[in-house]
């Protein structure tokens, strides 16, 4: 493995990905059709970790003058020679981030932006310097790298010092443009973002002289009303839209060739089924977060069992806050997409923050912009057929939602208690029933029986969890084999074990409860608790079938 180049995880700087022997996956086919389907300025929408800053570097190490052209030896684009010649490092550019900007405050957010903004006009102190700026021009330059004076035409001074130098017309990239609308939404001061935004890009992206063209990134299309009304019709590649469907993530034949290229082909198929999934455009598109994450798992690790890395990657309240604002029918949704299927709704593309949240309808766009849902094409009414994309994101909404379960069930699982400390198995199976009731079938989870089994496992831990003097064991080795769940009463100085099966058939469900009981003596789990001081012990044998299940006592 020596001889491999390493996994980029983490990385998002096109330059060091290339010169420090990372693997690239080649995207640098986006310069062309960026130039070919012109657009003075350029949105593009993706759900994070879909390679939007790793594209945005490359642009800027492409177009910027005195960029060292040896970084694109060997890929696509280099085959573009004519192009190469007229647009490889010609330009000044202006590249920022606002991934960053924060702040408890609107005052504390701007100087963030002031920062960022001051960072970028340190990159070219040559300015300071220069015979075709005035001293009013180099008074300017000192106060942006400062971050001082007036932040609405700061981007606009600087694209004019800029072109003023050089003199060549200049290309602004802002990566996560939306990243400060989202953190003012959230602290309270949405408006006055708001409208810091549109003065910034009114400025820097509309009636600049200076400008040769301007690309952007973010998760959501904010509504032109809110943000872009100073703006002429900015050019929208969004997660419908085919044009340059293919540059962000990573197509099936670039997750074949990773996979061949590091002899890791045995695990296509589980690779598709947890990372893939993603339409955009017509594109079928993997996240390339993940499967580069899965790939150095793969690489380094002995644990060869996929894990959410999308997950881990960012905030996934959104589906808590859809299953609290949801009602029935929505749940019914939620079963439909959990079991593979597809539901139709109409899609938002222009929303603000402030719509984002104010109706169930709204959230089934962001949950599609977000990348928790993909499309399957669009219906003839204009609605869009929505699925869940893959396994990973399936588990995220298995997670969100059982915690949300577990909230909303507070009151039930205190009843369920009490049937536990009484023994009462009829009892126990009313109550566990009640809850089942109120679920979605996302608890039924996975194609296995092994799968759905486990499925109704964690959710029966996360129920008995909630019981403060419980000490809770799951798969613990007991006897001459391993118990589901042991439960020790702390102050009762009791234990529980419990036994859990699934069938498909609801008239098996006594059968399958009697042969929990049955295994739990035949394997004496109980011997698990001769370490202990036990007064008494409980066996239950616990039988689930879609949202019903049988309890029997052991």
């Amino acid at each position: 493995m020596s001889n491999k180049k390493r996994m980029p995880i983490g990385i998002d700087d096109f330059n060091e990905i290339i010169t420090q022997n990372f693997y690239y996956v080649d995207k640098t086919g986006m310069i062309k059709e960026l130039l070919d389907n012109w657009g003075k300025v350029n949105l593009f929408t993706r759900p994070r970790r879909f390679g939007k800053s790793i594209n945005m570097s490359m642009l800027r190490n492409f177009f910027e003058i005195g960029t060292d052209k040896s970084l694109f030896n060997g890929l696509d684009i280099s085959k573009e020679t004519d192009l190469c010649e007229e647009y490889m490092g010609q330009f000044p550019v202006i590249s920022i981030s606002l991934k960053q900007v924060s702040g408890s405050s609107f005052e504390r957010a701007v100087d963030n932006i002031r920062s960022i903004i001051g960072r970028e006009a340190q990159r070219f102190p040559f300015l300071l310097e220069s015979g075709q700026l005035d001293e009013d021009d180099k008074w300017i330059l000192r106060r942006i790298r400062r971050g001082e004076g007036m932040l609405d035409d700061s981007l606009y001074d600087l694209s004019r010092l800029l072109c003023k130098h050089f003199g060549k017309k200049v290309i602004i990239l802002i990566d996560e443009y939306d990243a400060p609308i989202q953190n003012a939404y959230e602290k309270g001061y949405y408006d006055e973002m708001v409208g810091l935004i549109r003065q910034i890009f009114g400025y820097a992206l509309k009636s600049n002289e200076s400008l040769f063209f301007g690309v952007l990134t973010g998760c959501m299309r904010i509504s032109k009303e809110s943000l872009f009304s100073d703006l002429n019709n900015p050019k929208i590649y969004s997660l419908v839209d085919e044009g340059c469907d293919e540059w962000f993530g990573f197509t099936n034949y670039e997750v074949k060739k990773l996979l061949d290229d590091y002899d890791l082909n045995q695990y296509y198929e589980i690779t598709k089924d947890w990372y893939d999934g993603y339409r955009i455009g017509v594109m079928d598109i993997y996240c390339p977060w993940d499967v580069i994450n899965w790939c150095d798992q793969l690489l380094t690790s002995a644990d060869k069992t996929p894990e959410n890395y999308w997950t881990n990657s960012g905030e996934n309240s959104i589906i808590n806050r859809f299953a609290w604002m949801s009602e029935d029918s929505d749940r019914y949704d939620l079963e439909v997409l959990s079991e593979g299927g597809y539901v139709d709704k109409k899609l938002n593309f222009e929303q603000s923050y402030k719509d984002l949240y104010s109706s169930v309808d709204n959230l089934w766009s962001v949950l599609f912009a977000a990348g928790y849902l993909t499309q399957r094409g669009r219906n003839e009414d204009g609605t869009w057929r929505l699925a869940i994309p893959n396994r990973e994101i399936r588990r995220i909404f298995a997670d969100q939602i059982e915690k949300w379960f577990m909230v909303k069930m507070e009151g039930g699982l205190r009843e369920l208690y009490g049937a536990f400390d009484e023994g009462n198995a009829e009892k126990i199976e009313k109550c566990i029933n009640t809850c089942l009731k109120e679920s979605i079938s996302f608890m039924d989870g996975g194609n296995t029986e092994e799968q759905k089994e486990s499925s109704y496992h964690m959710l029966l831990v996360g129920m008995v969890k909630g019981r403060r003097d419980w000490v809770i064991k799951s798969n613990r080795e007991a006897g001459k084999g391993r118990a589901d769940i042991i439960i020790i009463d702390r102050l009762k100085k009791e234990g529980t074990v419990i036994e859990v099966k699934h069938t498909d058939d609801d008239k098996q469900l006594e059968a399958k409860a009697a042969q929990a009981c049955r295994q739990m003596k035949d394997m004496d789990y109980r011997e698990y608790f001769l370490g202990f001081q036990i007064s008494k012990i409980k066996e239950y044998g616990i039988a689930f079938c879609g949202k019903e299940c049988r309890v029997l006592r052991g």
